[in-house]
């Protein structure tokens, strides 16, 4: 599962940096380093979990979350490169189409890895659950590079399109915080997915 996601990252990255032409290293190397790197912390948080088990659900939703931002902000790159349009009421319906393919992502990582939730009998309430907090999450998201990218505006001498970006990123972490809470205390209550019985 690391493995799938570290790739998934290095995809979307790749895609990013080339976009916002970050060309500091060859994009191929993103697909050695980051699967290293991930299941390395993984391993690490599998261990630590075994004396302290949320640390390695966190760790799993770091991961899950890492890969959803990254998701999210390819998505917006491929469409701000597309039509050429970082900013105004099209930025902000960008970044929203954005955030729902992350957040569809998001719930069959979560659900099945994370939070250990496979098997359940109340899918539809479940799933109702998590669009709701992911709804509010949406609004923090969405709420937050909107306001960076069309109110603050573009900072520093930076182009508008890595502004749309950094406004994107800063939305998704703040976002992704709210929702590891929600997930946590209201989608998947009780599951068993912080117990460290495997690293997969």
């Amino acid at each position: 599962m690391v493995f799938v996601l570290s790739e998934i990252i290095a995809i979307f990255l790749g895609f990013i940096l080339n976009v916002n032409r970050f060309n500091v290293f060859p994009v191929w190397f993103l697909f050695i380093i980051l699967p290293v790197l991930a299941i390395a912390a993984n391993f690490v948080a599998y261990f630590i979990g075994k004396k302290i088990p949320v640390i390695f659900q966190l760790a799993k939703y770091f991961t899950v979350g890492i890969a959803n931002t990254v998701v999210d902000l390819g998505i917006l790159s491929l469409l701000i490169l597309i039509s050429g349009i970082a900013q105004g009421i099209a930025y902000s319906v960008f970044k929203g189409i954005s955030f729902v393919i992350a957040v569809i992502h998001s719930y069959f990582w979560n659900k099945s890895w994370t939070f250990g939730a496979t098997k359940t009998t109340k899918t539809k309430q479940e799933f109702s659950q998590f669009f709701i907090v992911s709804i509010i999450g949406f609004a923090i998201n969405v709420g937050i590079a909107s306001v960076v990218v069309n109110v603050i505006g573009t900072r520093f001498g930076i182009s508008r399109e890595l502004w749309a970006t950094i406004g994107a990123a800063i939305g998704s972490v703040i976002g992704l915080a709210w929702n590891f809470v929600g997930y946590k205390l209201i989608v998947f209550k009780g599951k068993n997915g912080e117990q460290p019985s495997n690293l997969s």
